[in-house]
């Protein structure tokens, strides 16, 4: 059997659209003599699908646009050779709907000659980090293991199962979450699976493709089984979805490996399998970073309407390798810099921002702050003096200044986001974002926080790496300004300002960061286990939970 693995890049909720995605993916299956196309989990209508599914109508739009797919689909083998077989996800209603919860289920359809064969419905419901299935799905009963009409030969027997059947929450740290539940795999193999093809949705992580490879290789070579596995591709929202789909043989030999981060068809012949290189392999942490949040920015803003984005570049780290990202994602002609001067801007800062716009290629407006920071005095320092505050400028710049100075630069970039069109991509990182550093209204305004979970170390190691790889990354010329990596991180909101003086060290802070939002620790265990000081940990814990309000007006950011 020649199976095409088909990773496509659906967008929620455009259920024609993903149609067409799908029939273009089985042309080129077809071309390549497929018998089995094989599409990721609510391919028709893309995942995550959320409150969507709850809307009269959609659950049948999905059922047409199947069911359409499939006929259109058989006309192709009236012209190369017989049209292949195709297994497809989207959500239906439940066969045998429970007295209690959701009456949909997550299920894969398969078809051949156009007419449904074969049904499945997702058995675990993944309910923890990003996921919420349970809310919308009943979990399937039963295992599904099919023979596919195609012709005289041997026919072989395929077991189905979608996503976390098949990782069963080992990929993410939350296998406890199934320790009562059955195993799915087992149990196909149990009922004479002689192949898994298991499609799914599964967001990028960094790390996780290593151990969905793992898990792969230990169903196959445990059950002596191939194990085709389809991934969706593209950027849905904060979601990224990487790709990388794979075929393993009995012995756990990679028979075929769909390229990450992009659409792919990609074939794998069980008959006469081979074993192939492994792009993950390649792939180092920061370029998987880098090659992430690409696809996630050029997503973003075409699924939501936008061709082009607009950005603040204060001459620092993050509004540089943000407007790379964003040059990588769009191209130059897209991405619009201001620089946006104000009385406490040094000129190396200003240099800095010109350079990088000029090695971007990209257009850099300069629209300083001067004069409308110097109109607001005015009126605020009388109403100011009716409060019986001092007035602007008494002393240092005050902490009311500062964010002045940061929110007209926020009024500036809208104003130009409504005149131009285009959307305003926000440049905070994660380190800042954590711990409030960071102004409503002001250097949060915008519509996708790029480097939203991305920490400061990270930040660093991204420019490094596209400086270093700037031709595989498609720049013509290192992208980040030296001096933007080598000088110390500053707001320039007063004089000789940095951000040290309101943070600690970022290796301490990101630290404290990995460990108390990501791994839960509690501050003792921080203390005990880092030897950091004690009041700078519970003051940045703290800090964490203060900064909630501001991270719940956040811009969507990329997971």
């Amino acid at each position: 059997m020649r199976i095409a693995l088909a990773q496509i890049n659906p967008t929620i909720g455009a259920i024609d659209a993903n149609a067409e995605l799908m029939l273009e993916a089985t042309r080129d299956a077809h071309a390549q003599r497929a018998d089995l196309v094989v599409f990721p989990e609510l391919s028709i209508c893309g995942y995550p699908p959320r409150d969507l599914i709850l809307h009269e109508g959609f659950l049948d739009h999905c059922a047409r646009a199947a069911d359409t797919l499939a006929s259109r689909i058989a006309d192709l083998g009236a012209t190369l050779a017989p049209a292949p077989a195709v297994i497809l996800g989207l959500p239906m209603r439940a066969a045998s709907p429970p007295t209690h919860g959701p009456a949909i289920t997550n299920s894969l359809l398969v078809y051949a000659r156009g007419s449904r064969i074969a049904r499945y419905d997702k058995r675990l419901l993944p309910t923890y980090d990003v996921f919420d299935e349970d809310r919308y799905f009943a979990p399937g009963a039963r295992p599904v293991v099919l023979e596919l009409p195609l012709g005289a030969g041997p026919k072989l027997r395929i077991g189905l199962s979608i996503c976390e059947d098949l990782w069963k929450g080992q990929d993410a740290g939350f296998a406890s979450h199934y320790d009562s539940a059955g195993d799915p795999v087992a149990e196909l193999v149990a009922a004479g699976a002689q192949v898994i093809v298991s499609p799914s949705a599964s967001p990028f992580v960094l790390g996780k493709g290593a151990r969905h490879r793992e898990i792969l290789r230990t169903h196959a070579t445990r059950h002596r089984v191939p194990v085709v596995s389809v991934n969706q591709v593209g950027g849905n929202d904060e979601l990224i979805f990487d790709g990388h789909s794979a075929a393993l043989g009995p012995d756990g030999a990679l028979l075929a490996a769909a390229p990450g981060f992009e659409s792919a068809v990609t074939l794998v012949d069980l008959a006469s399998p081979a074993p192939c290189a492994d792009p993950l392999a390649a792939l180092s942490t920061d370029e998987a970073a880098f090659r992430a949040l690409v696809l996630g920015v050029r997503d973003y803003v075409r699924k939501v309407g936008f061709r082009s984005v607009i950005l603040g570049l204060s001459g620092g780290i993050d509004s540089a390798v943000t407007a790379a990202i964003a040059v990588a994602a769009l191209g130059a002609p897209n991405v619009t810099g201001v620089a946006m001067p104000g009385p406490y801007s040094s000129h190396h800062s200003k240099f800095d921002a010109y350079d990088l716009a000029r090695r971007l290629g990209i257009n850099c407006l300069t629209v300083p702050i001067d004069e409308p920071l110097a109109a607001f005095r005015a009126p605020l320092d009388a109403a100011f003096t009716a409060l019986r505050q001092p007035a602007l400028g008494a002393t240092l710049p005050d902490l009311a200044e500062e964010n002045l100075q940061s929110r007209l630069r926020g009024t500036l970039l809208m104003a130009l986001s409504n005149r131009t069109g285009s959307l305003v991509l926000t440049t905070g990182n994660k380190s800042e974002l954590a711990v409030g550093y960071c102004t409503l209204y002001g250097d949060m305004n915008g519509g996708l926080a790029v480097l939203s979970d991305v920490t400061k170390d990270l930040v660093y190691r991204l420019a490094r790496w596209m400086n270093a790889h700037h031709e595989s990354a498609a720049f013509a010329e290192p992208p980040i300004p030296l001096s933007t990596i080598d000088k110390a991180p500053s707001a320039e909101l007063r004089p000789n300002q940095t951000d040290q003086d309101s943070l600690p060290p970022y290796d301490v802070l990101d630290e404290i960061l990995r460990r108390s939002v990501e791994l839960r620790q509690s501050p003792r265990r921080i203390i005990d286990e880092t030897r950091f000081d004690e009041a700078t940990v519970r003051r940045i814990v703290r800090l964490i939970d203060l900064a909630e309000y501001k991270r719940k007006q956040a811009a969507t950011g990329l997971k």
